[in-house]
């Protein structure tokens, strides 16, 4: 394609308009140059070509939230006086170069390049920005020394802690002979000797006596750091007990109910499926974890399935991709027995998809992971009501950037990483499979997509899984494969199905289900666990390793570029 006679861009004839308006690979052009012919039928573009400057919005706040996680010291008041100016000069930038280029006086690929780089400093900045406002905002009194005495608080979790005990988060915490603007917002207690079914619920206000001290930090240097984890938490304070919880107060505020109610939930789970598999999925259902035993947590880890205990993109996925194929395929069921349905049904099943994952995100508790991995499928969900391409990199970089906005210190998190990681992956490899499946047998592709779909997320999740926990399993990729189909095709259908029919009376045969299913991934853990070699203990990387590599992966992604049409596979 050739620039028009008379183009402002000067060109000569010949030269391809593609070269001459990309500035930098993997932005989109600022301005439409030139036109296709009508007679031909442009290919289809990348996905990174599709996501067009706004897939590097995302990068960018991520790189300037880094910054302020790598800084040694938090920055001074004339340090982010500093800051706001560099975003404001940069916003000047982007702003007066297309005006420049029209008067002549600098070129457009100048312009272009001027007016990106503004805009990328300007987001960086933001994202300092977004860090250092988030830590403002969770900022909390953290205990200084060591303290035994009387601990009050309201009860807002149970948990258990790696040695398998029970855990107990408290809020609106009183300490003895300890001022209110000295005392830590949220404490969290191992209890020692506790008896589960004798504990108080959610809400309540409780009183025990107990060790407390500060959050400790990293075990070695590059490590895990706890200390600066509780402090996004809000935990001011951690510790055990060996003494009974006695509530002396009735449940404060009425979402307290509704607590219950999933652990009510949770609970008849468990007794109907039993075992550590109603456990796992009463985890699944209900983000009600206190039931697996520690045990079973590291069977899981050394396995590498321990995510699918964790709700997370995955299982928020399976159920709203489940709910909106089957409400589609009863609309167009209806809609074909002369039911008074609109042409759109497939916005009808979005918006029935997007109201379950709501309610999945109620039930599951709403963690910082769950509430994530909402905002992803709520996004691709509102891009199907708005008539746009709901799995694409456009889609995925406008949920990371919610996320990072709302929560900038989810960044650091593994679940962050390893979710959009494994996203992107699947979105690039979705357009080799489309070409690729028309080529198989109709009964073979479920059961290829869920493999290829299985084996390119454990690829892309492997080596930051490895990063952060000094970890490898060795046959996660087996596993995997083995139990991720087997939680989409029989799990989390069978969950939602429950669900619908527990109002009923009639859940029995689904919950049934779903612990044939929580069972085989437990069988296949146990399996891949115990297999020689199972688990290899690396080396802590070096702190840069991480971002570069993280880094490196996205500038591949987002500036790469098909090749020739002789290397494409056939339509």
């Amino acid at each position: 394609m050739t620039a028009p006679a008379g183009s402002r861009s000067g060109l000569p004839a010949g030269t391809t308009a593609t070269a001459a308006i990309t500035p930098l690979p993997g932005f989109a052009p600022s301005r439409q140059r030139a036109a296709q012919p009508a007679t031909v039928r442009p290919a289809r573009p990348a996905a990174a070509g599709r996501a067009g400057q706004f897939a590097w919005v995302p990068v960018c706040l991520a790189v300037g939230i880094a910054i302020w996680f790598a800084l040694p010291l938090r920055p001074s008041r004339f340090q982010w006086l500093a800051l706001a100016a560099v975003a404001s000069l940069s916003l000047v930038l982007a702003r007066a170069a297309l005006p420049l280029a029209e008067a002549g006086r600098i070129g457009w690929r100048a312009a272009d390049g001027a007016r990106l780089i503004g805009l990328a400093l300007a987001l960086i900045a933001a994202g300092i920005g977004l860090a250092g406002l988030r830590s403002a905002q969770v900022a909390a009194p953290v205990l200084e020394w060591r303290y035994y005495g009387p601990v009050e608080g309201r009860l807002v979790q149970i948990d258990r802690s790696a040695r398998d005990r029970i855990r107990l988060t408290l809020d609106r915490v009183v300490l003895r002979d300890l001022a209110p603007d000295r005392t830590p917002g949220r404490v969290r207690l191992s209890l020692m000797d506790a008896a589960e079914d004798a504990l108080p619920d959610l809400g309540q206000r409780v009183m025990l006596t107990g060790h407390l001290g500060p959050p400790p930090g990293p075990a070695a240097p590059g490590s895990f750091d706890f200390r600066q984890h509780a402090w996004f938490e809000g935990l001011g304070a951690v510790g055990y007990s060996r003494t009974p919880v006695m509530a002396v107060g009735p449940p404060q505020g009425g979402i307290w109910g509704m607590h219950r109610a999933r652990m009510a939930i949770s609970a008849a789970i468990q007794t109907r499926i039993g075992g550590q598999s109603g456990a796992v999925a009463a985890a699944l259902m209900t983000g009600d974890r206190s039931g697996i035993e520690e045990a079973t947590n590291e069977t899981m880890r050394a396995s590498n399935l321990y995510h699918i205990i964790s709700i997370s993109g995955l299982h928020m996925s399976m159920l709203a991709g489940f709910v909106y194929a089957a409400l589609r395929l009863a609309l167009v069921l209806a809609q074909g027995l002369g039911a008074p349905l609109p042409q759109a049904v497939h916005k009808l099943a979005a918006f029935g998809a997007l109201a379950a994952a709501a309610g999945y995100l109620w039930l599951s508790g709403g963690g910082v992971a769950t509430e994530r991995a909402f905002v992803m499928v709520a996004v691709m969900l509102c891009a199907i009501l708005a008539d746009r391409r709901a799995i694409s990199l456009r889609t995925v970089a406008l949920a990371a950037t919610i996320i990072l906005i709302y929560s900038p210190e989810a960044l650091t998190s593994p679940g962050f990483q390893m979710s959009f990681a494994a996203t992107v992956a699947l979105i690039l490899t979705y357009g080799p499979w489309s070409r690729i499946s028309p080529h198989l047998p109709f009964w073979l592709r479920p059961v290829m997509m869920l493999l290829i779909s299985s084996f390119v997320a454990a690829m892309a999740t492997s080596p930051i899984a490895a990063a952060h926990f000094n970890r490898m399993a060795q046959y996660g990729l087996l596993a995997n494969l083995l139990a991720v189909p087997v939680m989409g095709t029989l799990v989390m259908p069978a969950g939602v199905i429950g669900a619908v029919l527990a109002p009923v009376g009639l859940a029995g045969p689904a919950l049934w289900v779903m612990g044939v299913g929580t069972d085989w991934m437990l069988r296949v853990a146990e399996f891949v666990a115990g297999l020689d070699g199972a688990v290899s203990a690396i080396t802590l990387p070096p702190a840069p390793v991480l971002p570069l590599m993280g880094f490196g992966a996205v500038l591949a992604v987002l500036c790469w570029r098909p090749g020739s049409g002789r290397h494409r596979l056939p339509p």
